[in-house]
């Protein structure tokens, strides 16, 4: 990123925001800028007006009055994994959560409060030491607060829910200034629209989460099984029928992808193209053998990498192969079957993959997460299908374009096969009509309540859900 032209406090109308945070405010020509302004994504290049680093929940409240009265967009940032960069924008005020990192555990109430500035990692470290999780994703660097209102698929899906069912209750910093606790018993409609309605109707600044007990205290029985890739049709009618069979303490998710060129994998397997299953067994121990034979048993596996190891080490193993500043472009899509005709699609772009870092994912949302009514809460594909996503990556920013065409070219076949609409944590910029189709039948109540909270879209820079007019 290049470094733009100097600009200070003293000379700006920012004058009363740096005096009214806790936490600092980064301008245009200040030291930090560009590191300050960087998002996940390394495709993503935004200059925004300012950047409120806030320390705590009056911050929030200071930045969004100060953007109101100035007419200022809001972009807020958590972890800034979002895959369309959506936590910074050219000429906003972005409100930078990332320095409120706290973590409160009730052991014998089983929940844990978690400041939406922590990552998952943070969290899993909280609680693990404790034996116990709470459902998120499978990058320990994602932030908490943007997966979370999106829905929140991982490993514990099948056994315990998403994230957003397992949310007690969230601090909410409104488009008006004011804070409230959305609850079950506390603006209920608020409530129901954070659980997987994204940041379309506050910014939250802290969750309360329920934990559940893991594996033998926090160790779990887990790892990759890889295959030749010419096996992908063979695995993925394997998979698509034994998944719904397993006991909901185990889960596992499909991949097609390129072996890291680095330990713990084999050398003689470094840059080989492969398909493969990462599996999650988070039940007794004494039980592991028994429900994970059927795994061991199928086909002829390049590797075996299922074993003991700490819930965090599942959690944060692909963080070193991805770290912050790849150039990514997604695309995504639910399923409500993994069809014949999306198998062939799989076998004819796994061995076009452009890059080593470039994959596909197949997750499951069944069990537990399928018992929950579709209007339950935001988050609408509860049919025990997948949450698929093509994601092109690479560390050259002279390689976007071949890693974007191939992510491209592949959801454009394999669409007709989906159920219409993707996880909204995975959606790219791609129009109101996909955000819709991502909410199915709730996406007319969460405008009514969009209404009600933010009438005048204050938060828009989001998979946006507009305002409804009839209240």
């Amino acid at each position: 990123m290049t470094t733009t032209p100097a600009r200070t406090t003293s000379s700006t109308p920012f004058t009363d925001l740096a005096a009214a945070l806790r936490g600092d405010l980064v301008l245009p020509g200040d030291a930090g800028y560009d590191d300050a302004r960087a998002v996940y994504n390394g495709m993503i290049d935004q200059r925004p007006a300012a950047i409120a680093r806030c320390r705590d929940t009056a911050d929030v409240v200071a930045a969004v009055r100060f953007a109101r009265a100035h007419d200022l967009e809001i972009a807020v940032r958590s972890g800034g994994h979002h895959a369309a960069g959506l936590g910074v924008r050219d000429d906003a005020l972005v409100v930078d959560l990332s320095s409120m990192r706290s973590t409160t555990v009730d052991p014998a109430g089983r929940t844990v409060r978690v400041d939406a500035g922590c990552t998952w990692g943070d969290v899993d470290h909280a609680t693990v030491a404790f034996g116990m999780a709470t459902p998120s994703g499978f990058i320990a660097s994602t932030g908490v607060a943007g997966l979370a209102l999106g829905g929140g698929i991982g490993y514990l899906t099948r056994r315990f829910g998403l994230t957003v069912d397992n949310l007690v209750s969230a601090d909410v910093v409104l488009a008006d200034g004011h804070v409230v606790t959305a609850s079950a018993t506390s603006h209920p409609d608020l409530f129901w629209a954070l659980r997987g309605g994204g940041g379309n109707f506050g910014i939250v600044t802290s969750f309360t989460f329920r934990c559940h007990e893991i594996g033998d205290r926090g160790t779990v029985v887990a790892g990759p099984v890889l295959y030749n890739l010419a096996d992908t049709g063979e695995v993925l009618r394997w998979y698509r029928s034994v998944v719904p069979s397993l006991p909901e303490e185990l889960s596992g998710w499909f991949a097609l992808l390129t072996i890291p060129p680095a330990p713990p994998f084999p050398e003689e397997l470094w840059g080989r193209k492969a398909c493969g299953i990462v599996w999650c067994y988070t039940g007794p121990h004494d039980r592991a053998d028994e429900v994970l034979a059927p795994i061991r048993e199928f086909g002829s596996p390049l590797l075996v990498g299922v074993q003991p190891m700490p819930f965090t080490a599942l959690q944060s193993a692909f963080d070193g192969l991805y770290p912050a500043g790849l150039q990514w472009y997604w695309r995504a899509d639910f399923f409500d079957e993994i069809s014949d005709a999306g198998i062939a699609v799989h076998e004819k772009f796994g061995p076009l993959l452009p890059s080593g870092h470039s994959t596909m994912h197949l997750y499951p949302i069944d069990g537990a997460a399928a018992r929950v009514r579709e209007d339950e809460t935001a988050f609408a594909y509860r049919d025990g299908g997948w949450a698929g996503v093509i994601v092109g990556v690479d560390p050259d920013p002279a390689n976007a374009g071949a890693i974007t065409r191939w992510t491209r070219d592949y959801w454009d076949e394999l669409h007709p096969t989906s159920a219409g609409g993707a996880y909204v944590n995975f959606l790219m910029d791609e129009g109101e009509d996909r955000v819709r189709a991502s909410y199915r039948g709730n996406h007319d109540r969460l405008a009514r309540v969009k209404r009600r909270y933010d009438p005048d879209n204050v938060f828009h820079l989001n998979q946006n859900i507009r305002p409804s007019a009839d209240g």
